[in-house]
């Protein structure tokens, strides 16, 4: 750096004996070692802002000539924030700062620094600092987005002029300042690159789960086995299952049951209570001859019905558990479950706990409505009892039914039941009465389970890459 420049600065910053000292323009002399962050290379100094700067100052109120849009008379643009495209506040015809600066957000977005190579004027809650012709201005708000903290006030924390006047800054060869910042543009860039790829292989990992999950419904995903029991076995294990249920009292007897057959002419049908409908409309795609299609209210072990409005404790041995457990990206979080008062409990039958393998699904709310999650008993590390709200509904599958099968064909399913949800815009809920209703198709337990592997092998896959996108 050229030393008469040097000299000409108003406080002078001297490395003598491995310290380092401040000389002021009365001649006084003060070691500022512990002021000091980090060793600089040889030929680089410290120096504080006022030395480098022509002007830092405060930005204040707004012209008395100003518009909201540009025009012949107002060209100069006024500047209320750091923010690049947001800070625009409109239009004047004079303007306050003539030379290349860089603005900080000294509140609300704070710290934001923005260069400005235009006139323009600065108004408040901005500070403006215009550099010496030595200091590259890319540089410069570097160094500020780097080193300057936050800001000042314990109330509402702000920037000031006085605050950041005495600031230290690392000042390199005028030549070096500029290789420095294109070298960390070049990074950035890099960076900013690194980050869209991310992006897009996250969307392309979630494309994956969803093309993995459509072709396990509908018999894609693993090889058919010519020695599983046909669809007239599993119904007829359905059916034997439900009616020992109906016996023991755990479930009433459906007086409408459904039984859904393809006829001779290959399309399905529905009887209902002795009468027949051809349901083609309702049935999406075609499945494999061992599989069947059934509503999915007969092939559970329990009425498919929501949990109960809670009463809320402090501490208890009862869980509730909320739509928020069942979360969008992070499966089942049962952290977030509070607390249920056991005074109420005479109002939870014992099918009402939540069993292992239980698939849940978030019943109301604007953007978590339809979402499916899988309950497994591992989830619940506080080992406590657990019953779902008012918010949840619970769908527990028979014997017959693997519970990830279960989970992955309504998972499947969920950008429909997301669309389900009746009543006005911020109102809308997913009835027990649509699950109900809702088609399921059935391949033999058996498939069902190699089905289940096969997904959960390929989402571990999936989850390994997941989690190297995150490092």
């Amino acid at each position: 750096m050229d030393s008469t420049f040097y000299f000409q600065w108003q406080y002078l910053i001297t490395h003598i004996n491995n310290l380092h000292y401040e000389k002021f323009q009365d001649g006084t002399v003060k070691c500022i070692e512990d002021e000091i962050p980090f060793e600089v290379p040889e030929g680089w100094c410290w120096c504080r802002l006022p030395v480098i700067t022509t002007d830092i100052f405060a930005g204040g109120d707004k012209p008395d000539v100003y518009e909201t849009c540009l025009t012949e008379s107002c060209k100069i643009p006024i500047y209320s924030n750091g923010m690049e495209n947001e800070g625009l506040y409109g239009y004047t015809n004079k303007p306050r700062v003539t030379e290349p600066s860089i603005t900080i957000s000294a509140r609300g977005t704070i710290g934001f620094c923005c260069v400005r190579e235009t006139p323009f004027v600065p108004i408040v809650r901005l500070i403006t600092i215009t550099p010496s012709k030595e200091i590259n201005l890319y540089y410069l708000k570097t160094v500020f987005e780097s080193l300057i903290e936050t800001g000042e006030g314990s109330s509402i924390p702000q920037l000031t002029v006085p605050g950041i006047k005495p600031k230290l800054i690392p000042i390199p060869p005028v030549n070096e300042q500029i290789r420095l910042q294109n070298k960390l543009n070049q990074i950035l860039n890099y960076i900013v690159n690194i980050s869209f790829e991310k992006d897009e292989l996250q969307n392309l990992l979630q494309i994956v789960k969803s093309k993995i999950l459509n072709l396990a419904i509908r018999g894609k995903l693993v090889p058919q086995n010519p020695n599983d029991e046909p669809a007239s076995v599993l119904l007829n294990r359905i059916h034997d299952e439900k009616e020992e249920l109906i016996k023991q009292g755990n479930i009433k007897r459906d007086k409408k049951e459904s039984v859904i057959f393809k006829g001779d002419d290959n399309s399905y049908y529905e009887k209902v209570d002795n009468e027949v409908s051809c349901i083609d409309e309702e049935i999406l795609y075609d499945i494999p001859d061992t599989w069947t299609w059934m509503r999915l209210e007969n092939c559970c072990a329990k009425e498919i019905r929501r949990g109960k409005s809670p009463k809320y404790i402090e501490k208890s041995n009862v869980l509730v558990f909320a739509q928020k457990c069942n979360t969008k990206n992070n499966g089942i979080d049962i952290s977030l479950a509070q607390y249920l008062d056991e005074d109420t409990l005479k109002r939870y039958p014992a099918d009402e706990y939540m069993q292992n393998g239980d698939v849940v699904i978030n019943s109301t709310g604007t953007g978590t409505l339809g979402r499916v999650g899988l309950y497994m008993a591992y989830d619940d590390n506080k080992k406590l009892s657990i019953v779902p709200d008012s918010h949840v509904t619970v769908i527990r599958g028979g014997s017959c039914i693997h519970p990830f099968f279960l989970y992955a064909f309504m998972k499947a399913h969920q950008s429909n039941l997301e669309k389900m949800g009746e009543g006005s815009t911020n109102q809308k809920e997913l009835k027990p009465l649509t699950l109900r209703a809702m088609l399921i198709a059935l391949p033999s337990l058996s498939e069902q389970k190699r089905i289940s592997i096969a997904i959960s092998t390929a989402f571990e896959q999936l989850s390994v890459i997941e989690s190297q996108l995150s490092v």
